[in-house]
């Protein structure tokens, strides 16, 4: 018999932001339970994450984690793109790690 997982059973994948905080190191920014790649875009574009690393995606029901960073890279950049929306300066380091793509000047703050 299998025993009850005791993490919260989540249908959509969680998405974990991990962020480089300078001299206090590396952590996972706080984010409501279900956060989906979209919400993590949105709040890339925002500034919300002010040195974004690595995306993790994750499903407890379904038992799967892997990296989804370069994906999340390239819907940041489509976004901006689409909605001539500025890219803050933390993201844009993440993208220009992820991807090999030069950012339009107007994308750059």
């Amino acid at each position: 018999m299998r025993s009850p997982t005791l993490a919260p059973g989540f249908e959509a994948p969680v998405h974990l932001v991990l962020c480089d905080f300078g001299r206090l190191g590396l952590a996972y920014k706080e984010t409501d339970p279900v956060t989906s790649e979209h919400d993590v875009v949105e709040n890339m574009l925002s500034g919300e994450y002010n040195r974004p690393v690595q995306v993790v995606a994750f499903s407890v029901s379904e038992g799967w984690a892997r990296d989804v960073s370069e994906d999340v890279a390239h819907e940041v950049l489509e976004l901006a793109r689409k909605e001539s929306r500025v890219i803050p300066a933390g993201t844009q380091s993440f993208l220009e790690n992820l991807l090999d793509e030069e950012l339009e000047p107007e994308l750059t703050a």
